[in-house]
């Protein structure tokens, strides 16, 4: 073979080599940014779910404190339940978030958070419904229920943030 042959050869090995070189990188760079804008997306899908869930245990609580008296204004009462109302369904826009992003374990975590919610939600409901019906019969029981869903919100929250900062690679959240 002569030289020119050769080096010919050489040439287009090498630059074959090059080439498949910067096809991975450019494939492996491709994968790197696609994982980062996933991630980036479920974390402001669980970060708005959470802020959306918090504004509406705040206006929750707000409902509670307001039945506390003795004969509560019922007025103030129902401004309050409105108030919940809206920032109920501000938490179910930003689960359809979450549910979309998932993963499965983040989605079967909120739904949990979703029962809990749901399970305080209701015995507040009941309260409003016996305060404007004058009932105070079972008062002191439905504030100890609700202070134990509250409890068990609580652990649902604690486990749906442990699932999310699982999927986004954070080991500084814990579930505890």
């Amino acid at each position: 073979m002569d030289a020119g042959l050769t080096a010919l050869l050489g040439a287009a090995v090498g630059s074959l080599a090059t080439l498949g070189s910067a096809m991975v990188t450019g494939r492996t760079t491709a994968r790197s940014q696609f994982g980062q804008w996933r991630r980036q997306h479920r974390r402001d899908a669980y970060a708005n779910y959470l802020g959306a869930l918090y504004d509406r245990d705040v206006a929750l609580d707000a409902v509670r404190d307001a039945l506390r008296s003795d004969r509560p204004d019922l007025q103030e009462v129902n401004e309050k339940m409105e108030r919940f109302a809206a920032q109920a369904r501000g938490v179910q826009r930003a689960a359809e978030f979450v549910i979309l992003e998932g993963p499965q374990s983040v989605v079967d975590a909120l739904y949990r958070v979703v029962h809990a919610a749901d399970d305080l939600a209701e015995v507040t409901r009941r309260m409003v419904r016996d305060a404007h019906a004058g009932d105070t019969s079972r008062k002191a029981a439905d504030s100890e229920l609700a202070a134990e869903r509250e409890h068990l919100l609580y652990q649902a929250v604690k486990g749906l943030r442990a699932a999310a900062a699982e999927v986004l690679g954070d080991s500084r959240i814990r579930a505890s």
